[in-house]
């Protein structure tokens, strides 16, 4: 099937308070999408070091596949870097990555995103998004969340 797009939200929260993010469902055509939060915790104005954490998107098909790609969107930044959490008016800087070192952003559209190329039998993967919240950030005390669109193309 080409040409099937899946669009499913995944929640991004940080900041001062942790929030409780429940993973999202999307449900197409034998194909079972689920998204998990990236929830941060508690960000730390004075720490040195940048606040990481992880969520993750995983698509379950029950039939073959090809090509595979997996964007994530801005959310409420105009750009894919840096991605804002807001809060009211104020806005904390982070961002999400394919990988645990934090060198390759996840955005849209490519060459920021996630590709599969080739035949997978009835695939069921699951992808890990890394986030990544810089250090030195003086921002007011608050719930700072972005609210982020996964979306698959098959």
């Amino acid at each position: 099937m080409r040409g099937v797009r899946w669009l499913l939200s995944l929640s991004v929260l940080g900041a001062a308070v942790i929030l409780g993010g429940r993973p999202a469902l999307a449900q197409f055509g034998g194909c079972t999408i689920t998204a998990t939060p990236v929830a941060f915790g508690i960000y730390d104005v004075f720490s040195p070091t940048s606040l990481a954490s992880t969520g993750s998107v995983r698509y379950q098909c029950e039939w073959i596949v090809f090509n595979r790609t997996v964007y994530l969107s801005k959310g409420s930044a105009s750009s894919n870097s840096p991605r804002q959490m807001v809060s009211g008016s104020d806005r904390l800087n982070y961002n999400l990555y394919l990988d645990a070192a934090h060198t390759q952003i996840w955005g849209d559209p490519s060459p920021y995103s996630y590709n599969a190329n080739g035949l997978a039998f009835f695939p069921d993967v699951t992808l890990t998004v890394y986030g990544l919240i810089f250090a030195g950030q003086d921002v007011p005390t608050g719930n700072y969340s972005d609210f982020i669109v996964a979306t698959i193309n098959f």
